[in-house]
């Protein structure tokens, strides 16, 4: 079993910036994706950002440019840089743990969400 807790959010104004952090512990497997996605009140859950154990990055359309993503391996702790903050980046922010056993196999934890709203 893996255990998800992300944190980092809040209220900021159009233009800020905040980092969300998050953390999986637990019986990790050494090969995974860990990323994070929004839902914002009326919308379906939407990937924001991941990044494989190895390191490679994926970005929305929508945040490309503005946000980073990044992992500290030693603690299976990921990070999300965001810049520019938008009105509409305003959702809660869902952390996510994907192991990737065989081709056919996949396992995916999630965090409990934290609040990000930008106010224009």
């Amino acid at each position: 079993q893996v255990q998800v807790v992300e944190s980092g959010g809040g209220l900021v104004q159009a233009g800020g910036s905040l980092r969300l952090s998050c953390a999986a512990s637990g019986s990790i497997f050494s090969i995974n994706t860990m990323g994070w996605y929004r839902q914002a009140p009326g919308k379906q859950r939407e990937l924001v950002a991941s990044i494989t154990s190895d390191g490679s990055p994926k970005y929305a359309d929508s945040v490309k440019g503005r946000f980073t993503i990044s992992r500290y391996n030693t603690k299976n702790t990921v990070y999300l840089q965001m810049n520019s903050l938008k009105p509409e980046d305003t959702a809660v922010y869902y952390c996510n743990y994907l192991e990737v056993v065989t081709v056919n196999l996949e396992y995916d934890y999630w965090g409990q969400g934290t609040q990000v709203t930008v106010s224009s």
